[in-house]
Formats: structure tokens, sequence, C-alpha cells
């Protein structure tokens, strides 16, 4: 190369790098702005729904990350009735995770409208004990949001337990749908989309991955 032409180049690598600080600079200063706004402390509740894969994942791996900082943490799994699942294998033994799959699960294998509705019910009597015991500083709520489809339970009640609960206390809810009363109270909705998924390709739910 000319030493001409590594001049020039090293005259737009000058010019880039300017435009590239002055970009930072600016995003900087949002970003700052936001933080310095954000002072209110108390615990949030998040709701993770969407037919996409990953909404109960990511919900255990942001208790997981609670227990990495010596948070007590508790799971309440509203459908799935297995215990040979990875995470439950991971948690069980945990010293700071208490971890609770409500009997048998209440899916379509069930066929049982009425065992459904009292499974259902005696699970969310353990959430509203949970949900006033202030030593948990996270809570999982996996897949109740089905409880509220089913109409297997009242949204009411379960938006006033949450309203009250302890102030520092985390709410994690999963779920394909969300009632309107829990999207109102929410602090943080993610939706997680189905764009592909291995099942309809033919492959089969594998360890470690579907469960």
């Amino acid at each position: 190369m000319s030493q001409e032409n590594t001049q020039t180049t090293e005259q737009v690598s000058s010019t880039d790098q300017e435009k590239h600080q002055t970009r930072m600079a600016s995003k900087k200063a949002v970003v700052d702005a936001r933080i310095a706004k954000a002072t209110e402390e108390r615990g949030v509740l998040i709701l993770m729904r969407g037919n996409g894969k990953g909404k109960s994942s990511s919900a255990l791996g942001t208790m997981a990350r609670s227990a990495g900082h010596g948070m007590k943490c508790a799971v309440i799994q509203f459908i799935k009735g297995r215990r040979e699942t990875g995470e439950y294998k991971f948690f069980k033994d945990h010293p700071l995770v208490d971890w609770h799959v409500m009997g048998h699960g209440f899916t379509w294998e069930t066929q049982d409208k009425t065992q459904d509705i009292e499974a259902a019910k005696k699970a969310w009597a353990l959430a509203e004990e949970l949900l006033q015991d202030e030593s948990y500083d996270m809570l999982v709520f996996d897949e109740l949001s089905y409880m509220f489809k089913y109409k297997y339970l009242e949204v009411e009640p379960a938006v006033k337990a949450l309203q009250n609960r302890p102030k520092h206390q985390n709410v994690i809810i999963t779920g394909r749908t969300m009632a309107t009363g829990l999207q109102e109270i929410a602090d943080t909705i993610s939706t997680i989309q189905d764009d592909k998924h291995a099942f309809r390709l033919g492959v089969k739910a594998q360890a470690g991955i579907e469960f």
C-alpha cells in the first residue's frame, strides 16, 4: 500500500472514530439520565408470556440470579406435574430454593375438571402464603396464567394478593396468555414469539432442552 493510500485510510478511520465517539457520548447521556431517574427501590412483578419456547427458562434463570445473590426463592409449578425435569433436579436441594410441583399438573392428561380446579385452589392457597411471607425475595409462579384462562381461579383475588405482598418481593408469572388484571399491575411484560420449533420438524422432546 502506498504512503498516500495509508494516509487516506488513517484519515477515514480518524473521522469514523470521531463520529463513533459522538454517537456513543450521546447514547451514554440518554442512558445516564434514565438511570438517574430510576431511584425507587421495590420488588417487581414480571410477566413472561407468548407462544414461544423459553418463558419458564427465563423465569428460572432470573431466579438462579437471585439465589446467586443470597436471596430466598420459591417456585410453584401450576401445570407441570413431573419431578424429573432438569431444573427440578438442579434446584431441589438448593438451600435457598423451595420447589413445589403441585399434584398431577392440571393438563389435558387428567381430563378431570373438578380435580383440576381443586388442585388449582390448593396451589393458589400455597401461593398466597408465600406472598405474605417476608422471608421470600423471589417467587416464580410457573404457568399460573392458565388457571385464569381456564377459569379455575378468579383473577381479582390474585391481583389483590400480588399488590399486598411485601414491598421487596419480586414475582415472575409465566404462561402463554395473561389476564388483563395481571397486565395492569405488572412492572415488566415480555413476550416470547414462536418463529420456529424443532417439534414441528419432527424432533423428539429431549432432556436438557424441553425438560
